[in-house]
């Protein structure tokens, strides 16, 4: 549209003709025509969208079922045997018995007991001994360098002292599952103590937090991500700790009862035995693992496609 220059009072000459607003208008020389396409577009959906959904529990005990399956043939067939390995059926009568008459829950009674009492001792001096570690310069200088040098000793190898120093009762059983627990807990606290953003101490420190405020505000949240990974590998250790403490004179728990069995050739007590190991190591994993949905929410991570 053109508009005329003209001073005021000048009569308004050859003024073109407004254009319509509709009209297109010749387009500038080597630019692109402008090209009102109707385009109807589709959004993008990610190829994962497209596949069939499965439940995740159905997924997930696919893997044993099929074991479940493949050893039941294996004893049909005659392949195993049950003086090598009992078949499932036989094994599912067995725990029947076991808990009808009262002994394995008895054993799982006192094995719990035991992996409690190691469990707190090893979380407090793990926990304690990484925070004085990871908080103080000179607390890492005195405990590191120590704590170092037993973690690479094999707790299994220190039962013989054990015995010696507590006796033959339940101190012993205690104190392995203690020293199993302690380092992975210790070393997993203490990274992730020194794991801390440092500019999210100076940040803390600007905004006039105390050293008990930083602390508490910032450096134990960023190190409960490793303090739940430890916990974790702890309990396993635990489990394994266990296995292993009750061989030292026990009269009861789950490692009596597989002592018993390996005396009488009873390879289907043995098995039920291993099976109540791995699915208490599953519960109590299954317990960190809620307790680490719990505590971390605000962590968005990674849950997989």
């Amino acid at each position: 549209m053109s508009i005329s220059h003209a001073p005021p009072g000048t009569p308004e000459t050859d003024i073109p003709e407004t254009s319509h607003p509709d009209a297109a208008e010749p387009a500038a020389p080597g630019s692109a025509p402008d090209l009102d396409l109707d385009l109807d577009l589709e959004p993008i959906v990610p190829a994962s969208s497209h596949r069939t959904r499965v439940p995740r529990w159905l997924r997930r005990t696919t893997g044993p079922l099929l074991l479940l399956a493949l050893w039941q043939l294996l004893s049909s067939t005659g392949v195993l045997t049950d003086d090598v390995l009992a078949s499932p059926g036989r094994i599912a009568q067995v725990a029947g018995d076991l808990i009808s008459d009262g002994s394995l829950t008895s054993a799982m009674t006192t094995s719990l007991q035991r992996v409690a009492g190691g469990l707190l001792l090893g979380a407090l001096i793990g926990t304690g001994l990484a925070l004085v570690s990871g908080l103080f310069r000179i607390g890492e200088d005195i405990v590191d360098a120590p704590v170092q040098m037993l973690r690479t000793v094999p707790f299994v190898g220190l039962i013989p002292l054990f015995i010696i120093w507590f006796g033959i009762g339940e101190a012993p059983k205690i104190a392995i599952i203690t020293l199993g627990v302690t380092f992975p807990l210790y070393l997993n606290v203490y990274a992730g103590i020194r794991g801390v953003d440092a500019q999210l101490i100076e940040a803390g420190e600007s905004l006039g937090l105390s050293r008990w405020g930083l602390v508490r505000h910032v450096i134990l949240p960023g190190a409960l991500p490793g303090a739940m990974t430890g916990l974790r590998y702890s309990l396993g250790i635990s489990w394994l700790a266990l296995v292993f403490a009750e061989q030292v004179n026990a009269d009861s728990g789950i490692g009596f009862l597989m002592v018993q069995a390996r005396d009488f050739l009873r390879t289907d007590v043995i098995v039920v035995c291993l099976i109540v190991y791995a699915f208490l190591g599953l519960l109590a994993d299954f317990v960190v693992r809620s307790l680490e949905r719990l505590l971390l929410q605000w962590r968005p991570t990674f849950t997989g496609r």
